[in-house]
């Protein structure tokens, strides 16, 4: 029987464990919330550059090669006009996005600084906060989107490199292109968790749609135009 102090009542050394607070719990389940949504904005930041550099290489130079193929027959030139897009194209999506993820760069710093109103103390605290927020970072974003830009490109490039019949060398450029295109669309169906079958019918309704209209509307301007 435990000893009793003189008003009747069990020390407090006598009793049992504290229970661990509901709060605590709480707490301890909004903060893993919390990190994995800031998990799927960094995801989102690279996944946005990757795969509308990927997609722009593949249907670009799909697109483009495609057009040459409506009036030359020479598997030269589509390769030569293939190589062109993919080093060009590459060039501008690495800058564009260097560019534009630096102005919002920018734009989210100022206005963490216009919010902080920087008082004394103030760029300690801008340090802090820059690491609790998930901020777009330029260098990542461009390489991504010039990497990204260039796999894709190789795609139909590869494709036709060893074809020298026209018409079966067309047809693979679009099969090529589109496998891929479907592949775009499951792989980022599962990063962001979204609807496959949506994702990659909308990859490949869209490479059809640029494929078809470069190669019609170049058919229809004729190679004695270009002469």
């Amino acid at each position: 029987m435990a000893n009793g102090t003189p008003n009747g009542l069990v020390p407090l050394n006598h009793a049992g464990a504290v229970l661990p607070s509901p709060a605590n719990g709480m707490d301890l389940k909004q903060s893993q919330v919390t990190e994995d949504q800031t998990n799927y904005l960094r995801r989102a930041q690279w996944l946005r550059a990757a795969v509308l550099g990927a997609n722009d290489g593949l249907v670009s130079v799909s697109s483009l090669m495609m057009g040459v193929g409506a009036v030359k027959k020479d598997v030269k030139a589509m390769l030569l006009a293939g190589f062109a897009g993919l080093v060009a194209g590459a060039c501008g999506m690495a800058i564009g996005e260097f560019v534009s993820v630096c102005t919002q760069y920018e734009v989210e710093v100022g206005q963490m600084k216009r919010d902080m109103n920087m008082s004394v103390g103030g760029e300690k605290d801008l340090e802090m906060e820059m690491e609790k927020r998930t901020l777009p970072n330029p260098l990542q974003a461009t390489l991504a989107s010039g990497l990204s830009f260039s796999i894709g490109a190789l795609v139909p490039l590869l494709s036709a490199a060893f074809i020298a019949n026209y018409k079966i060398r067309l047809v693979v450029v679009v099969a090529m292109a589109s496998l891929t295109l479907v592949v775009f669309g499951r792989v980022v169906a599962q990063l962001g968790k979204t609807p496959t079958i949506k994702s990659c019918i909308r990859f490949l309704l869209g490479g059809w749609l640029a494929m078809a209209i470069t190669f019609g509307l170049t058919k229809l301007l004729g190679a004695s135009a270009l002469e």
